[in-house]
């Protein structure tokens, strides 16, 4: 067991090494090395595999420790792989970021075009029609005020002429 789990530890620290890389990379050699850390995590991972098989194989008296150093290993390259995909999805978004400023600040910007000057004109007739109907519905409620006032001061001089007439 110990022959393999001594370089897969080595891995797993030169591995951490190349993540620092990864922030000081430049464009084209980025996805180089984000999968060369990858190929490394799962041959890693294998290792893996095969050290649980050996620490299972190992004397009861070292079975506990050796399980022990396997998962401690095992996390850290969670760990890793973890750290990984949050760097690529970080640069992913940053990536789209830029991709949508760039489309955003190369689109042209036009005036309004012919369809939308109609729409415009019909909506303004329309609101010409409504200010026309509101001025014939407010000089209709003015007349028919003063026909109401003229109704009931008829109906006032018919029951006085009843009342006279009648006494």
């Amino acid at each position: 067991m110990e022959p393999l789990y001594q370089p897969t530890h080595k891995q797993v620290h030169e591995i951490q090494s190349h993540m620092g890389r990864l922030e000081t990379a430049d464009k084209q050699s980025l996805h180089l090395v984000e999968n060369e850390i990858q190929a490394s995590i799962d041959q890693i991972f294998s290792h893996l595999e095969r050290l649980e098989i050996l620490s299972s194989k190992e004397p009861p008296n070292k079975r506990q420790n050796a399980k022990l150093r396997v998962d401690q290993l095992k996390y850290d390259v969670q760990h890793l792989q973890t750290a990984l995909r949050n760097f690529q999805h970080r640069r992913y978004a940053r990536e789209q970021q830029e991709r949508q400023r760039e489309e955003l600040l190369s689109r042209t910007f036009t005036t309004n075009d012919s369809g939308t000057q109609k729409k415009i004109l019909d909506i303004a007739n329309m609101l010409g029609l409504s200010n026309t109907v509101m001025r014939l519905i407010e000089k209709r409620a003015f007349q028919d005020k003063y026909f109401m006032i003229g109704g009931m001061l008829l109906t006032c001089v018919v029951m006085f002429l009843v009342v006279q007439y009648l006494t």
